[in-house]
C-alpha cells in the first residue's frame, strides 16, 4: 500500500496538483485585486467583535478553529520533511503557496458564509459542500467532497498529528505510545463532545499562547545564528531555483534535489499545514458572527498568513541557519527531526519543541474534528455525529501508533482528492466572489 500511494503522490504532486493550485491562487490573487494587501486590515477584524453580525461564534473563535486546525505537526515535523526531501528551496515555495493561498483562502471562505445555511436547531453550516449543492447544483460533487473531508479528518487531521504527539512524548521522556494514545485520545474527546462552541473555547484560548511560545523559541534561535541569517535566506532562494548550484554534501545529503522536487514538497506542505484550497477553513467561517461574507473571508485569510507565511518561513529559517552553522548537527536525526536538531543547541531546546509540537497536534485533532462533524452531518445528518464522533477518538489511538510514512504518504493523496471538488467550485462560483 506504501508503495502504491507513493507512486501516485509522485505523479499527483509531480506536476498536475502544484500547476492546479498555482494557477488557482494566481488567479483569485488578481481577481480579488491582491487581496493581500488587506491583511492588516484582516488582523484588525478578527480582533473587534461585529455588532451587526449572525452566526454561533465570533471570527476570532472561527479563526482559532480554523488556525486550531492548521498550525500542527506541518509547522515542524512537514517543514522539516519537505527540506530534507526537497532541499531548502522546498521552504521558498512553501511560502510562496502560503502568500499567494490567501487569495485563495478568502475566496472559499467568500463562498462558505454566502451560501451558509440554518439547521434545524438554529445553528450554521456551510462550507464548499453547500457552496457545490446550492452553487453549482451538483449535489452528487458535494456529497464527494463530504466523503474526501471525512477520510481527511482521519489522516491529515488525527493520525499525522497523534503519532507526532506519541513520538514525541516517547522520545523525550519514555514514555509508552500506547499509554500516551489512549490520553490523548480521552483529552481530545472530552473537548469535541460539547461541539463548537466547546471547540471555539477551548481553540480561542490555545491557539496565541502556544503560537507565541513556539514563535519566541524560534527567534531566541535565529537571534543565535543571526550571523547565517543573510545565507540562509540566500541558500533558500538559489535552492528554489538553482538548486544545482549548491554543495550536494551539505548536511550529509539532507540539502539537494531539483526545482521539481523542490516544488513539489514545498508546495504539498504547504497546503497540507495552510489547508487554502481544500476548503476547510470555510467549513469554520460558515458558523463565525459576521454582518457579511467578505468580513470573515478577509478574517479567515489571516489564519492562511499566520500559518504559513509566517510560522513555516520561520521554521525553515531556523532549520536552514542552523545547518548552515554547524552541518554536523544534523547527524542521527531522522528526515522529520531537522527542527529538533535545530532547537538542541538552546537550554531546554528538546523538551521546548516538545511541548510546543503536542500543543500543535492537539489543537489540530480538535479544530479537524469539527470538519469531519460537518461532513458527516451533510452525508448522514446529526444522527451520524456521536459515532463519528467515537470512530475519531479510536482513530486517535490507531493513529497514534500508524508508521508515519504511511500516514504522510495518504495526507498527501487524500489532500489532493479534497481539494479537487473545492477548486472546481471556487472557478465555477467565481463570480459570486466579491473583492474585499
Amino acid at each position: 500500500m506504501l508503495s502504491i500511494l507513493s507512486a501516485l503522490n509522485q505523479f499527483i504532486w509531480g506536476i498536475p496538483m502544484p500547476v492546479l493550485l498555482f494557477s488557482v491562487h494566481i488567479y483569485f490573487t488578481f481577481y480579488l485585486k491582491g487581496v493581500q494587501k488587506h491583511i492588516g486590515k484582516a488582523i484588525s477584524l478578527s480582533i473587534k467583535p461585529d455588532n451587526f453580525a449572525e452566526g454561533d461564534i465570533s471570527g476570532f473563535a472561527a479563526l482559532s478553529a480554523t488556525l486550531a486546525a492548521t498550525i500542527g505537526t506541518g509547522n515542524i515535523v512537514g517543514v522539516s520533511t519537505a527540506v530534507a526531501l526537497g532541499g531548502p528551496g522546498a521552504i521558498f515555495w512553501c511560502w510562496l503557496t502560503g502568500l499567494l493561498g490567501m487569495a485563495t483562502s478568502y475566496a472559499e471562505c467568500f463562498l462558505g458564509v454566502l451560501y451558509r445555511k440554518r439547521s434545524k436547531d438554529g445553528t450554521y453550516i456551510g462550507g464548499p459542500m453547500y457552496a457545490i449543492e446550492y452553487g453549482m447544483k451538483k449535489k452528487w460533487l458535494a456529497m464527494a467532497f463530504c466523503f474526501f473531508t471525512l477520510v481527511a479528518s482521519y489522516g491529515v487531521g488525527c493520525s499525522t498529528q497523534a503519532r507526532a504527539i506519541t513520538e514525541t512524548a516517547h522520545t523525550l521522556w519514555g514514555l509508552s505510545e500506547y499509554i500516551v494514545g489512549i490520553i490523548i485520545a480521552i483529552i481530545v474527546g472530552l473537548v469535541i463532545v460539547g461541539g463548537i462552541e466547546s471547540i471555539g473555547r477551548i481553540c480561542t484560548k490555545l491557539v496565541p499562547s502556544m503560537g507565541f511560545f513556539y514563535l519566541f523559541a524560534c527567534i531566541f534561535i535565529l537571534i543565535i545564528n543571526r550571523n547565517f541569517l543573510l545565507a540562509g535566506l540566500k541558500t533558500i532562494i538559489q535552492s528554489a531555483f538553482l538548486p544545482s548550484k549548491l554543495p550536494t554534501a551539505l548536511a550529509g545529503g539532507f540539502i539537494g534535489g531539483s526545482l521539481k522536487t523542490a516544488a513539489r514538497y514545498g508546495i504539498a506542505r504547504g497546503l497540507f499545514t495552510n489547508e487554502a484550497g481544500l476548503g476547510s477553513a470555510a467549513i469554520a467561517a460558515a458558523g463565525a458572527k459576521t454582518s457579511h461574507p467578505s468580513n470573515q473571508a478577509l478574517i479567515s485569510m489571516s489564519a492562511t498568513f499566520w500559518d504559513t507565511v509566517v510560522m513555516c518561513a520561520i521554521t525553515g529559517l531556523v532549520i536552514v541557519t542552523n545547518i548552515l552553522k554547524n552541518p554536523s548537527s544534523t547527524k542521527g536525526y531522522s528526515m522529520g527531526e531537522l527542527t529538533t536538531a535545530a532547537f538542541s543547541p538552546i537550554p531546554f531546546g528538546r523538551t521546548v519543541l516538545g511541548i510546543s509540537l503536542i500543543a500543535f497536534a492537539v489543537a489540530t485533532l480538535i479544530g479537524w474534528s469539527y470538519f469531519g462533524e460537518k461532513a458527516v452531518e451533510y452525508l448522514f445528518g446529526k444522527s451520524g455525529i456521536n459515532t463519528y464522533r467515537l470512530c475519531y477518538i479510536i482513530m486517535i489511538y490507531i493513529g497514534s501508533i500508524m508508521s508515519m510514512k504511511l500516514v504522510w504518504e495518504l495526507t498527501d493523496f487524500v489532500n489532493a482528492l479534497m481539494a479537487i471538488p473545492n477548486l472546481l467550485c471556487l472557478m465555477a462560483l467565481r463570480k459570486k466572489i466579491q473583492p474585499y
